[in-house]
């Protein structure tokens, strides 16, 4: 029998919660990541830009260099990074992982969206404006309850209306951070929900608050789910834009019953979250069966 391992990133592992930012320096070697989901996650983006494409990529007038610069970078990283899954070949891209040729020089096709078509990471492109960064494209196949629609063309403080306490705390020093950010010093952090699906592409469901009788202490190992997002942010050194890429992990919440202080140590993150962002992150129909089967299954 194989012996259980926990999910890859735990960023409630400490036991605890709070609105902040959260950065830490990011090697740029482990800037994208790549694993066993690869195929059907990209097979899943392929779909999507097939049967959905406006809901999933927007970009504005005037971001064609920057879009083409994160082409670049990554059809320079991918091969040199992970030489077993992506090989060069003039100017297509080989992904060895599921045999597919990516041409990088498509005509048809606006950067960014070859670009997304590359990695498991969805793709955000910031740019400086007069109410401070704003989203001027994307390919977001995985969105984690938010729509692209909803927010192409806003700056950062219009985009996070929605989330208690960013406008008061983080506002403005995500702004600064942003003023200041280097090319040469691109950063990572984390963040975490606990859906009731297992769907990747989710652009809706935030702010759910009644109560959900079908989730129950018994079975809500099988029926919710961790979602962390890994997120970079770097500046592209030509254009000065900001990229800003979301790679999304999701894991039954009953991987943590091997592992007793993982489930102590989410109980104590729950509990410290505010009501409003227990509301916002849609924990609130299950809250009360969340924290009687984490107590049960940390020991508490």
């Amino acid at each position: 029998m194989d012996k259980p391992v926990p999910p890859r990133y735990l960023p409630y592992g400490e036991g605890g919660w709070r609105l902040s930012m959260g950065l830490l320096s990011l090697d740029p070697a482990e800037w994208i990541e790549a694993d066993a989901d690869y195929p059907a996650q990209l097979a899943l983006k392929e779909e999507l830009l097939a049967t959905r494409h406006d809901a999933v990529f927007q970009a504005l007038p005037g971001t064609e260099a920057a879009q083409a610069e994160v082409l670049a970078l990554l059809a320079h990283h991918l091969p040199a990074r992970f030489p077993d899954r992506f090989r060069r070949a003039g100017n297509a891209l080989h992904s060895l992982a599921d045999d597919r040729r990516i041409a990088l020089d498509d005509s048809g096709r606006a950067p960014l969206d070859i670009a997304g078509r590359l990695v498991q990471e969805d793709l955000c492109l910031m740019r400086a404006g007069p109410e401070g960064y704003e989203l001027v494209a994307a390919s977001l196949c995985f969105p984690a309850s938010w729509r692209l629609a909803d927010k192409i063309g806003r700056p950062m403080l219009a985009i996070h209306a929605p989330v208690p306490g960013y406008a008061e705390k983080l506002g403005k020093p995500v702004d600064r951070f942003f003023g200041f950010l280097k090319a040469d010093k691109p950063v990572w952090r984390f963040n975490w929900s606990l859906p009731d699906n297992d769907r990747l592409f989710s652009p809706t469901g935030h702010g759910r608050a009644a109560h959900d009788p079908e989730i129950t202490a018994e079975n809500i190992g099988q029926r919710v789910f961790i979602r962390v997002e890994r997120q970079t942010l770097r500046r592209l050194p030509a254009s000065g834009d900001i990229l800003f890429t979301i790679r999304t992990y999701l894991d039954r919440l009953d991987r943590l019953e091997p592992f007793p202080p993982l489930a102590r140590a989410l109980l104590g993150a729950v509990g410290d979250l505010t009501p409003g962002m227990t509301r916002y992150k849609s924990i609130q129909p299950f809250r009360a069966a969340l924290e009687e089967y984490l107590t049960r299954v940390g020991g508490a």
